[in-house]
């Protein structure tokens, strides 16, 4: 097998996900053999740093033993059970700790981030119509908010390119501005604009709080709107404005959970806790497919009844699977043993006392939080974040721009080496010019 091959048998039988497959008449895929640490490798001997951590799942490299090791073992016993009136040993001890690490209650599972949206909004709407408030059944999210591509998640996101196109098969939603400190006023600070934001969620509750399920946000760093990172004040005073006016707090974690923003959960840096967290990519290490929604016991509560109408009837055929669950407990085990938080605290520190050579060039809004690191480059090129994905690409360093914006979000055990490799190749293609 060789690259070549691989390529036309996947075009020829696969349709990609998030892509215009014409444009792969002349941007050709990347076949890929093989994985170890931050590298991918290919068929012909080339290699390629994961900057993006395969779609921001993968937390401890590729072909990571421990995790290899732990599905394994699992695999020699069982391998999926139905979770519908059965249960199995990792399910439950995985359930137990993430309760214990998000101070929620129940778990409720699925395969992906947008099911575990639909989840909660689902479960938010259930409740209240459990709790004799059926009027409560719209929600509000934020400007350039996403959370998912499936319907129900779809009609909580605010990114045209993957909304406007099903427009009629939405829900209507409610967006509030969004807290992205990069839409401040000149001099005015990263917390003040947040507040200035949050008054904004304060004013739109206080009309419609009777109507509104739920508010869902992205905590700390709107990835998909160009890694929009915004100050933990607004989560704060999120949850102050929701518990005034009776309206659920849905925290999307999917892509920020797991150590992303410096901390397990970017929630923490608020102090707060909400409603519901969605979890998923990095649950598993990039291994499994496994996402969960968690809940308080007060919502819990709400659906045990005598009646099998007042209960969550939602199902996925792979739920809490064993598998997938024992990668999980494998991850959560690295975190434990190896003290992630405080190893990746070192490793910003280290970058960011070189990155700031990046306003060499023509960027702008350097910024960091954990492990993502983003610049906006000043462009009018329609085409730059293709352009810059292929020049990347050829000099081993895979980058996918959002818009004109381009980001680093390593597996964590990125070295300093890899690192320092990682902002040589980044000033190279800046270098080349934009």
């Amino acid at each position: 097998m060789n690259n070549k091959a691989l390529l036309d048998r996947s075009l020829a039988a696969v349709w990609h996900p998030c892509t215009q497959m014409k444009a792969h008449e002349t941007m050709p895929l990347v076949p890929i053999k093989s994985g170890e640490g931050v590298w991918l490798h290919d068929f012909e001997g080339n290699r390629y740093l994961d900057a993006v951590s395969s779609w921001w799942v993968n937390l401890f490299g590729h072909n990571n033993p421990r995790i290899k090791q732990a599905i394994s073992q699992q695999l020699n016993t069982l391998e999926h059970v139905i979770l519908a009136g059965f249960t199995h040993e990792p399910v439950v001890t995985l359930s137990e700790r993430l309760s214990k690490l998000t101070g929620l209650g129940h778990c409720f599972y699925a395969s992906d981030g947008a099911s575990a949206t639909e989840i909660a909004l689902k479960m938010s709407f259930h409740y209240w119509r459990n709790l004799g408030k059926p009027n409560k059944t719209r929600f509000v999210s934020l400007q350039n908010s996403y959370h998912g591509e499936t319907l129900g998640a779809l009609s909580v996101t605010d990114v045209a390119i993957f909304k406007d196109t099903y427009a009629p098969l939405l829900q209507q939603s409610a967006q509030v501005r969004s807290p992205d400190w990069r839409l401040a006023e000149v001099g005015e600070s990263a917390d003040d604009y947040a507040l200035r934001c949050a008054n904004e969620l304060d004013t739109y509750l206080a009309q419609h709080h009777q109507e509104i399920a739920a508010f869902i946000v992205e905590p700390l760093i709107q990835c998909a709107a160009g890694m929009a990172m915004y100050s933990p004040v607004y989560l704060k005073r999120a949850r102050e404005i929701c518990d005034q006016y009776q309206v659920h707090l849905i925290a999307d974690e999917i892509a920020v959970g797991f150590g992303r923003t410096g901390t397990m959960f970017a929630t923490e840096q608020a102090g707060i806790r909400p409603d519901f967290i969605c979890l998923s990519k990095g649950i598993t290490g990039g291994y499994l497919p496994l996402s969960v929604t968690l809940t308080t016991d007060m919502i819990y509560q709400a659906f045990y009844d005598d009646s099998v109408a007042r209960g969550f009837l939602h199902s996925h055929s792979y739920t809490g699977n064993a598998l997938a669950c024992s990668a999980a407990l494998a991850t959560l085990d690295i975190f434990e043993t190896d003290d992630i938080l405080q190893a990746n605290r070192q490793k910003t520190v280290y970058l960011n006392n070189k990155i700031q050579m990046l306003n060499d060039f023509p960027i702008k809004n350097l910024r960091n939080l954990g492990m993502v690191w983003a610049f906006d480059v000043q462009t009018q090129d329609a085409q730059f974040s293709r352009r810059f994905y292929e020049r990347a690409l050829a000099r081993g360093l895979i980058l996918r721009p959002i818009g004109n914006t381009v980001y680093w979000m390593p597996p964590y055990v990125v070295s300093e080496s890899e690192m320092d490799w990682m902002l040589e190749q980044t000033q190279a293609l800046l270098a080349m010019g934009v």
